[in-house]
C-alpha cells in the first residue's frame, strides 16, 4: 500500500485495504492453478479477442508478456497471428528515470528483455507507439465495470488515459478473476471491455 494511504479518506482507506486483500488472495489461487489449465484458458481468451471487432479492426493493438511463473494470460499466440494479418504490436516499457509507464512497438519478441520490474520490455531503442487502436490490460481480479486490480503499483490506471480513447481497452483474465465488485478509488480507470475465457462484457454497459 502506498506512503500517502494515511492521507487518504477512511473509506479510501477501507478499499485499499480490501484491494490488499484481494490482490494476495487471488494471486494465491492463480499460482496454484495448474499451468495446463492456464494455458487452456489463455487460449479461449486468445481466440475470443481475435475475434473481437476492437482487436480484428486493429491496426497497432498493445499486448503484455506474459510472466509465466505468475501463471498470467499468455498472449503470445495473439502477438504471432496479429504480426501474420500485418498489424503492429506494442509492449508497455517503464522509464527508470521518471517511472513513467508507455508503449513502444516491438519487430522481434526476442528483443525484448527483463529490465528489473519483473516483466519483459522493449529495448529503449523501440519506437514508442504514439497511438493505438487497442490495448490489452493484464488483470489479478476485475469487475463487470471494467475496474481490475492489478499488482498494486498504477502503471496501468496512470498510462491508460493518454492513449484511451481512441484506444480501446480491453482486461483480459482468467473467468474466475472476475468478481462481483473491485473497491475503487478516485485514480483508478475503468476499462472498456472484460474478456476471460468463458465470456465477453461491455463494461459501459455493465
Amino acid at each position: 500500500m502506498s506512503d500517502h494511504s494515511h492521507k487518504l479518506a477512511p473509506e479510501d482507506f477501507i478499499r485499499l485495504k480490501v484491494k490488499a486483500e484481494l490482490r494476495k488472495r487471488l494471486r494465491g489461487v492463480r499460482k496454484t492453478t495448474p499451468i495446463e489449465a492456464c494455458m487452456e484458458r489463455s487460449a479461449a481468451i486468445v481466440s475470443a479477442l481475435e475475434a473481437h471487432p476492437s482487436v480484428q479492426n486493429a491496426k497497432s493493438v498493445a499486448l503484455f508478456w506474459p510472466i509465466v511463473t505468475r501463471h498470467e494470460v499468455d498472449l503470445r499466440p495473439l502477438d504471432a497471428s496479429l504480426r501474420a494479418r500485418g498489424a503492429r504490436v506494442a509492449y508497455p516499457t517503464i522509464d527508470p528515470e521518471s517511472g513513467v509507464m508507455s508503449f513502444r512497438f516491438v519487430d522481434d519478441t526476442s528483443h525484448l528483455e527483463e529490465k528489473g520490474y519483473g516483466f519483459m520490455e522493449p529495448s529503449a531503442e523501440a519506437p514508442p507507439a504514439e497511438a493505438l487502436d487497442a490495448i490489452v490490460v493484464p488483470a489479478i481480479a476485475v469487475d463487470p465495470a471494467g475496474h481490475r486490480i492489478g499488482y498494486g503499483a498504477g502503471y496501468y490506471d496512470r498510462t491508460l488515459p493518454r492513449y484511451a480513447p481512441p484506444a480501446v481497452t480491453l482486461i483480459v483474465a482468467y473467468d474466475w478473476q472476475l468478481v462481483a465488485e473491485v473497491p475503487i478509488v478516485e485514480t483508478d480507470v475503468a476499462c472498456d471491455w472484460v474478456v476471460t475465457d468463458k465470456r465477453i462484457i461491455e463494461a459501459r454497459l455493465a
